[in-house]
């Protein structure tokens, strides 16, 4: 258009409108008659405009045809949606491998509501995952590879779950992710005792040994059947209506911080209560007297309904404004 355009207003000495409209007649094939008859010099012109708008048009058709026709269109459109949902994501959680281990955390996240990717370089597992749930927001690629995981949304992150089966990918995995966002929260599974450490040393805030857990769980059951029973209650989909939640210190209004729990607890009561402490040294206190105070580095562990710690939340944010 452009070319044909400076061509004619060049050579046939057009106007701008009289050129623009010659060019369109002639790239489109229409061909109406000339503004004005065209010389030796503009015939030639528009031979070539003509061969070269032509061929243009008809591999631009063709390649068309094969993007949609390969399914290349499909896949772009899919991708495209994907990586939307991704970017409206804020404090996420993203899952590294959709082996049995990572399915267990997506579904259990699922129930609670929060908000996941999933990375996961096996098609295969994606796709038997989305045959049940089409809502599944996931990126196909190596969770190894930092650009994965940019596009997975790593920057705007709260916390990773990396449950690869190989213990060396899942400390690579963690090198990165503590490298592209350092105030992330990690926890990698691990198979074998010698690989604690060097997770650890990667970055790791928490490492699980899925057998050693499964053992002890086992074994819990017998001797404490009933305990067991209902902190598997609390994490399962039936139990999605309670809710543990942790208290912040720093997220706790001005005229209660350094105040006792009492006057936490009884602050806009909702109606949850606290079954621990957390000190600035991360050890716990399980049931705390009334008169412990609240001070610097403290978290407060509390429990109810999620209609009540939604409202405590909302209390405390509220406050904080």
């Amino acid at each position: 258009m452009v070319l044909g355009t400076m061509g004619f207003m060049l050579i046939e000495d057009y106007n701008f409108l009289d050129a623009v409209y010659m060019t369109v007649i002639t790239v489109t094939t229409i061909g109406y008659t000339e503004v004005e008859p065209l010389n030796n010099t503009g015939k030639i012109f528009n031979i070539i405009l003509i061969i070269t708008s032509f061929t243009t048009f008809t591999y631009a058709l063709a390649r068309l045809t094969q993007f949609v026709a390969s399914g290349e269109m499909a896949f772009y459109l899919k991708n495209r949606k994907l990586m939307q949902a991704i970017n409206e994501l804020n404090n996420h959680v993203i899952i590294c491998g959709l082996g049995r281990n990572g399915q267990q955390a997506a579904h259990t996240l699922k129930a609670h509501k929060v908000d996941f990717v999933v990375v996961e370089s096996n098609i295969n597992h994606i796709d038997q995952w989305l045959a049940d749930d089409h809502s599944l927001v996931y990126v196909n690629g190596d969770a190894t590879d930092d650009d994965t995981l940019l596009k997975a949304g790593i920057a705007k992150a709260k916390a990773m779950i990396v449950a690869l089966p190989t213990d060396a990918d899942n400390v690579f995995i963690v090198l990165s992710a503590r490298s592209l966002n350092p105030h992330i929260q990690i926890i990698s599974r691990a198979s074998h005792q010698s690989s604690l450490k060097k997770l650890k040393k990667a970055g790791a805030d928490n490492i699980i040994m899925p057998d050693k857990i499964g053992g002890t769980h086992m074994a819990t059951l017998v001797s404490k059947p009933d305990v067991v029973q209902f902190i598997d209650f609390l994490s399962s989909e039936e139990g999605e209506g309670i809710s543990m939640e942790s208290l912040d210190y720093e997220k706790l209004p001005a005229h209660l911080k350094d105040k006792t729990l009492k006057s936490v607890m009884e602050w806009k009561k909702t109606g949850v209560n606290c079954i621990g402490v957390k000190n600035a040294n991360h050890k716990f206190m399980i049931n705390p007297p009334e008169d412990t105070v609240v001070s610097k580095g403290m978290k407060v562990i509390v429990l109810g309904t999620r209609a009540q710690i939604h409202l405590m939340k909302h209390n405390i944010d509220e406050a904080g404004v």
